[in-house]
């Protein structure tokens, strides 16, 4: 089982298994059909003002990471929801918009999925 990080705007592959926006916002400039997404899940995207207040900020990444992750612990529906696609499909590619490859919701949501996956196997 796998999840994977990608930006929306690099072309979707065979490996990319279940792809899933979790981007509040639709991506600009792109149509759904180019984007070949399979879920849009806006609702396990950072709030409205946290990504306001993070801005793509690099010098605000780690808080904002942490606050994010405050965020999702309300949101264990949303991640299950992930978790069961990841088990059902094997490999769920999180798709995000921003141009930081390394900074984005993706990559936090992909993180706390992945120690959730652990704790469970504890």
């Amino acid at each position: 089982m796998t999840i994977a990080t990608k930006r929306i705007y690099a072309h979707p592959s065979k490996s990319d298994g279940y792809r899933v926006l979790v981007d509040r916002l639709w991506p600009r400039g792109l149509s759904k059909a180019i984007a070949s997404i399979d879920l849009w899940l806006r609702d396990v995207a950072p709030s409205t003002e946290l990504r306001k207040w993070y801005g793509h900020d690099v010098e605000r990444w780690q808080e904002f990471a942490e606050r994010y992750r405050q965020e999702l612990e309300g949101h264990g529906e949303l991640l299950d929801t992930l978790q069961d696609i990841e088990r059902h499909h094997g490999t769920v590619t999180l798709l995000f918009a921003a141009r930081d490859e390394v900074h984005n919701e993706a990559t936090v949501i992909a993180d706390v999925l992945r120690r959730r996956r652990a704790d469970s196997h504890d």
